[in-house]
């Protein structure tokens, strides 16, 4: 076998990529429209996702207006993303377990359980994170 084969016809049979559908500048367009469409679904059903973006909305111009350096202004952004990210993870469990049964089962509950923590963690670590960088500089 011709080891320049797999450029040749990069979605054999067998080969994962055949189901993904596009590639190049389409697959980055396709990429971006099912972010929005994910930041979007999370807005209108997800209360706590909604609450953390309000609160992003306030500290980050906050962060961005305050006398700090570029490093502790991105800890205290980055820790408001981290807060983001991690409750889209957690809404994306939540939504996968609920698809497959809305009865309560032990392994489930697990995996929403461990998904709640992660944001609850997230949270301290931007609270503790925000308290230290600001008693540094102002405490």
């Amino acid at each position: 076998m011709n080891p320049d084969s797999s450029f040749q016809n990069p979605a054999a049979p067998g080969d994962s990529r055949a189901l993904k559908g596009k590639r190049g500048l389409q697959r980055l367009l396709n990429a971006c429209r099912y972010s929005y469409d994910g930041l979007r679904s999370a807005w209108i059903e997800e209360d706590a996702f909604r609450q953390e973006l309000l609160l992003g909305a306030v500290l980050v111009p906050v962060a961005l207006l305050l006398p700090i350096s570029p490093v502790e202004r991105l800890l205290l952004i980055g820790s408001i993303f981290l807060v983001l990210i991690v409750e889209l993870f957690n809404t994306a469990i939540e939504a996968a377990i609920d698809r497959h049964s809305f009865e309560i089962n032990p392994l489930g509950k697990r995996a929403k359980d461990v998904g709640s923590a992660a944001v609850m963690l997230s949270l301290l670590f931007a609270a503790i994170t925000w308290v230290s960088v600001l008693w540094s500089r102002f405490g």
